[in-house]
């Protein structure tokens, strides 16, 4: 069961549930994975939806690592994820929308 207000996401993958959250050292890895912009770049091509499929990869590999997975990208290339790219996008943009969320807020 995912905790929302620990900022867990979960993602199905290959028909495995994974809990996603990003995690100071989650977010660091993503900042750096980025090469270029910062999270408040990539919040805002969120909101906008000019999200890349790189953004999508970079956030959805930074939250199942803070959720404790040893994988890497290149690990989800071939991977089958539930929803298609528009589930892990969705995915994505609520693991970034609950790492950045404060109690009180839905």
């Amino acid at each position: 069961m995912t905790n929302p207000w620990r900022g867990e996401v979960a993602l199905v993958i290959d028909g495995e549930r994974h809990l996603m959250k990003l995690t100071l050292g989650a977010l660091a890895e993503l900042e750096a994975s980025l090469q270029e912009g910062s999270l408040v770049e990539l919040v805002q091509r969120f909101e906008s939806g000019g999200c890349s499929t790189r953004d999508v990869l970079a956030l959805i590999v930074a939250g199942l690592r803070g959720g404790g997975w040893t994988g890497t990208a290149r690990d989800l290339l071939s991977a089958e994820i539930e929803g298609g790219p528009m589930g892990a996008a969705r995915a994505a943009a609520e693991l970034l929308a609950r790492a950045f969320m404060t109690p009180g807020e839905t």
